[in-house]
This record gives structure tokens, C-alpha cells and sequence, in this order.
């Protein structure tokens, strides 16, 4: 029997490039069905992350003309992550896979043929990756492959210039389902889950119509998330970097006293000032990672709701 195949896409003020994409969805998701690889019952499900735009009317008109489209709207914006997290979590009783991509046609998606098959071959997660950053800026391209690097670093289990486009089975959103963690950042969870897993690569293409929704300051926020939300290495080094620092001043204390003995003194402020900036900085910047760290568990300890759905369309009840 055919699997059931949901493409779960996240969409935040998307009505540009949705009306173009859509079709390609829809174009690919027949194409596996009049092949035989995945079943009538599948579906591209769009979710709506709060949009400010025509969007969700653009999905709802979508959904109205072709019950394989579907649609759930978030009742606010709460971030690509939460929007994927939320589609994954509201799809999983009813499909036996996933495919997450984003809506902006960049990642190939031809793509999704190879993910299948590695699927029907017997494993559970399937990552797009992409074979080469051509399209990117030489700014982007060099802070991308230095990020992947400090996240191996830092002890972090993330596949490189792998971002949220994968094949995930019913069973590994099961087990996705358990992790609870308000601060979700999927592309270290996910390879954290085990189970059979495969890579398909891929060319990453310029945006088909719109522009960006994530500029430079959301691009570190998720880096930020990805730091902190897997390694506790940053706290280590402040606790190494304190441990120098303690060391080097009981050295020039000693040098200090010793001097001030056989009365080898100098007098001026230069020194002191730049050793205090130089203190002062250390100091604030460990704070400034403790309170990054004591923030995360102040957001967990509340247990609010990742998502809050406000509507749903041609979304079905679980399958048995």
C-alpha cells in the first residue's frame, strides 16, 4: 500500500511567491501519485505562521479548489521552527510521512523523488542537503560553513548545509513528539532521534518572487538558539576563561607585592585602565552568556504552548 505523504510548509507573509509555488507542490505531489509511490490521500499543507499579508486567504482560496491542498493558520506569529514544529505535530496521526521544505522555491523540489525512494528503502529521516552554495553571498556562504563549524566545535550533532527540508516517517514524529522544549531548534533535535538515515543532495536556487524573511538578525537569533540549546561548552569556557584570569592576577599581585618590597614602583593610570576595560569586558560578556542560558530556562520552567491554532482546512482526522 502507497504511503500517505504530507509536504508540510511554513508560509509568513508569503502571498508573492505562494500563487507560484503552490503549483509546483501540487504538480509534484500528482506526480507521485499517478507513479504509484504515495497514496491519493496525500496532501500539501501549508501553515500559516500569523501572516500580516493576503496569505492564509490566498491558502483558503487554494484549499477551496483542490482538496489536496490543506491549510492550519497559528492564531499569532510564533517563528518558523514553532510553525514547522506545530505542522509536523498536527499531520503526524495522518499521513505516514513528512516532507518539511520552505515556500520560497529554493530547495529543488525534484528532490522529494530521491526522498521517497531512500523512504521506501527503509529509512526513517531523509535529509536534503544541499551540494553547493553557489547562490549565496560570498558574506553568507563564508558565516554558514563557520557556524556549521563552531556547532561541531561545541559539541552540537548537525548535518552541514542541511537546513529544515527532510523526510521524516510516522515513527520518528512519534518520537519528535516528545521532545517538549519551547526553545526548538530542529536541526539539532532531529539527528538526536536515531533511526535508519539517508542524504539526498540537492541545488539550491534563487527565491522565486518576494524577499527574504530571514535577515541577518534572525539568521544569529537561530544561531544563538542552536549554541545554547545543545552544549553547555560556552559556560565551560567562562568557567576555563575565569580560572586564566584568577591565575594571571595572583600572578601580578605577587609581582605587585614584590616590586612594592624592594621599591621598584611606578605610578600611572594607563595600565590599571586598560586591565579594567579588559576585566570588565570578560565580565560582562560572561553574564551576558549565564543570562542567555538562565533565560532558556526561564521560558521552559512557564510550559506555555509552542503554537495555538486558529483554523484549520482539509486537514482529516488521524488515520487508524
Amino acid at each position: 500500500m502507497a504511503p500517505i505523504l504530507y509536504l508540510v510548509i511554513p508560509c509568513y507573509n508569503e502571498e508573492q511567491v505562494l500563487p507560484v509555488t503552490s503549483k509546483l507542490f501540487l504538480d509534484k505531489l500528482m506526480s507521485l501519485i499517478g507513479s504509484d509511490k504515495i497514496s491519493d490521500k496525500s496532501r500539501v499543507c501549508f501553515i500559516n505562521d500569523g501572516s500580516r499579508d493576503k496569505t492564509w486567504e490566498i491558502v483558503k482560496g487554494l484549499c477551496s479548489g483542490e482538496p489536496h491542498f490543506a491549510g492550519i493558520s497559528l492564531a499569532h506569529n510564533k517563528g518558523h521552527q514553532n510553525a514547522l514544529i506545530c505542522g509536523l505535530m498536527e499531520v503526524s496521526g495522518k499521513c505516514d510521512i513528512t516532507i518539511s521544505m520552505d515556500c520560497d522555491g529554493q530547495d529543488d523540489i525534484n528532490a522529494i523523488d530521491g526522498m521517497v525512494d531512500e523512504y521506501l528503502k527503509g529509512a526513517d529521516i531523509v535529509f536534503g542537503v544541499r551540494s553547493d552554495r553557489t547562490t549565496d553571498t560570498w558574506f553568507k556562504r563564508t558565516t554558514a560553513q563557520s557556524y556549521y563549524k563552531f556547532l561541531k566545535f561545541m559539541g552540537v550533532d548537525i548535518i552541514p548545509d542541511h537546513a529544515d527540508y527532510r523526510l521524516m516517517s510516522s515513527r520518528a514524529l512519534k518520537a519528535l513528539a516528545g521532545y517538549k522544549e519551547v526553545n526548538v531548534f530542529l536541526r539539532g533535535i532531529i539527528p538526536q532521534l536515531g533511526f535508519k538515515t539517508a542524504i539526498v543532495y540537492y541545488s539550491r536556487a534563487e527565491r522565486m518572487a518576494g524577499s527574504t524573511h530571514y535577515p541577518l538578525k534572525k539568521m544569529l537569533a537561530l544561531a544563538i538558539d542552536g549554541i545554547t540549546s545543545f552544549s553547555i561548552k560556552p559556560l565551560r569556557m567562562i568557567t576555563t576563561l575565569g580560572t586564566i584570569i584568577a591565575f594571571l592576577s595572583f600572578v601580578g599581585i605577587i609581582y605587585v607585592i614584590v616590586g612594592a618590597i624592594i621599591g621598584n614602583t611606578t605610578q600611572g593610570w594607563a595600565s590599571m585602565t586598560v586591565l579594567l576595560c579588559f576585566l570588565s569586558g570578560i565580565q560582562m560578556i560572561s553574564l551576558g552568556v549565564i543570562g542567555e542560558y538562565i533565560g532558556k530556562i526561564y521560558l521552559e520552567t512557564k510550559g506555555r504552548p509552542r503554537y495555538i491554532v486558529d483554523e484549520s482546512i482539509n486537514v482529516p482526522e488521524d488515520e487508524e
